[in-house]
């Protein structure tokens, strides 16, 4: 049975809209945010070039079925849909190739400021550095946990009449990649391993999905993702803090 709170977990991303504007904290999104803004202004750009070449390339390999001609407008959707959904996410990933050392120090500071506890001995600038190493083959990890799940929904998505629960199962991945996209960073500080920060997301799988919708939702709207990726990171780790661990008492 599925374990968690849906709509508590919605709530985690309006917190981190609010926890970002923190005097203590705001300091630790300007650097990312103008990474950030760098890496959109390429991105749509290379997908305002690309997207009609992309969804053509898409709809031919549809085999070429009379009934199927009267669904050219809603596999053209699908397709669609499923393109910004990859686009939300491969901005995420690399946003977070190149600010991971930030956010992995944000959460830590935002984990601070809700608990009022210290989460290390170290900190500052230096540790943001000397953590890059780390932080991107933590990100490497995700990557590799995200690509061949992808490319089988892909594979989904090809197929007639099956494609039609493509865009669904996107939406559905997409939530669950999110809440562990962000959520690894509060895992990260507390050195959880990856593995270990799935079983703790899948037992309270309806609070994660819960906050990884709205994040996957708003990765698609244009200048307002510049934002959700910190305002995520801060929900992120109120998550960690206030979902309580089930996996724990199966360790004790």
């Amino acid at each position: 049975m599925l374990q968690g709170n849906f709509f508590r977990g919605l709530g985690y991303l309006g917190e981190g809209f609010g926890l970002i504007r923190q005097p203590g904290l705001r300091m630790f999104v300007i650097v990312p945010l103008i990474l950030n803004l760098l890496l959109f202004a390429v991105l749509i750009w290379l997908l305002a070039e690309g997207f009609t070449v992309l969804i053509a390339a898409v709809m031919a390999w549809l085999p070429d079925w009379a009934w199927l001609q009267a669904f050219d407008w809603l596999f053209w959707l699908l397709y669609g849909v499923v393109i910004l959904l990859m686009f939300a996410y491969g901005f995420v990933i690399m946003a977070n190739l190149i600010g991971s050392p930030f956010y992995g120090f944000l959460s830590e500071q935002t984990e601070r400021y809700l608990t009022g506890q210290e989460v290390s001995d170290d900190s500052g600038w230096a540790q943001i550095f000397k953590d890059i190493p780390r932080s991107l083959a933590r990100e490497v990890h995700k990557i590799v946990y995200y690509v061949p799940r992808a490319l089988l929904l892909v594979i989904i998505g090809l197929i007639p009449v099956v494609n039609l629960i493509a865009a669904v199962l996107w939406f559905v991945f997409n939530a669950w990649m999110m809440s562990l996209q962000y959520v690894d960073y509060p895992a990260d500080n507390h050195r959880v391993s990856f593995g270990a920060l799935r079983r703790r997301l899948a037992a309270r799988r309806l609070s994660a999905l819960g906050f990884g919708l709205p994040v996957a939702l708003l990765a698609m709207v244009p200048v307002l993702n510049l934002v959700v990726v910190p305002a995520a990171v801060c929900g992120a780790t109120a998550f960690w803090v206030r979902e309580p661990d089930p996996t724990a008492l199966t360790r004790l």
